[in-house]
């Protein structure tokens, strides 16, 4: 997954960019940038309105969109914008697979996964009004709660004639942290119920987690569930 920080001006100059590298598919969402600091002056990310743009490429095509990047949107310079990719450890079915890289060829490997991880990422994507029932589907496989990001969908003409789904539309972002035993069972819930043929057109997909904090009692609870079974 690809994530582009940017002034909110710059949106449509990053959209045209992404476009000659054939990305139509992005999730546009709004942003605050933080108090001017040592750290975000060399970034140049000072206290102005932001443009989070997200949009999913393939390893091969990194390597050519960083370089346009650099060269041609002279993103290393300061108020230009940043851009980093994070890994995606899994997806929701080989349809979702298809929406996201807009049939660009990608052949899906074994699941990726980094070891001793106790929580991933879950990412779902759905049309606007949908939360709860996606929340419900969620809870019955044992999820905790979510946190939502409101999104505008744009482009994506290529998976719209390719999956008959149009992303042109106001989205939801749903987030959430879940244990990564319970990762799958969670995942196959929102697809079976919220997923494209549905009227919430939901995609989900994971990210790793490496490192947590604010998970003490949901582990506590999980310990002396361990402990009831064992007695």
């Amino acid at each position: 997954m690809m994530a582009t920080i940017s002034d909110r001006n710059q949106v449509r100059r990053f959209q045209a960019f992404y476009k000659e590298y054939g990305i139509d598919m992005l999730l546009v969402t709004l942003g605050q940038g933080t108090a001017a600091s040592e750290v975000l002056d060399s970034f140049g990310l000072e206290a102005v309105e932001k443009a989070l743009l997200f949009a999913f490429v393939l390893g091969e095509e990194w390597e050519r969109i960083k370089n346009g990047l650099q060269r041609q949107m002279r993103i290393d310079i300061p108020g230009t914008g940043i851009a980093f990719i994070v890994p995606v450890s899994s997806i929701g079915g080989k349809k979702q697979l298809q929406y996201l890289t807009e049939g660009r060829g990608f052949e899906k490997g074994e699941e990726s996964a980094l070891k001793d991880t106790k929580y991933e990422l879950l990412v779902v994507i759905a049309n606007q009004g949908y939360i709860e029932p996606i929340m419900d589907s969620a809870r019955q496989a044992n999820a905790p709660g979510g946190t939502v990001i409101h999104a505008k969908g744009t482009g994506a003409k290529k998976a719209e004639k390719f999956l008959g789904v149009s992303l042109a539309a106001e989205k939801e972002m749903i987030f959430m942290v879940v244990r990564k035993k319970d990762k799958n069972a969670i995942m196959k819930a929102i697809m079976q119920q919220n997923g494209l043929d549905s009227k919430a057109r939901a995609i989900v997909f994971s990210l790793p987690v490496t490192e947590t904090a604010g998970m003490r009692l949901i582990e506590e609870d999980e310990e002396k569930q361990g402990e009831k079974e064992e007695a």
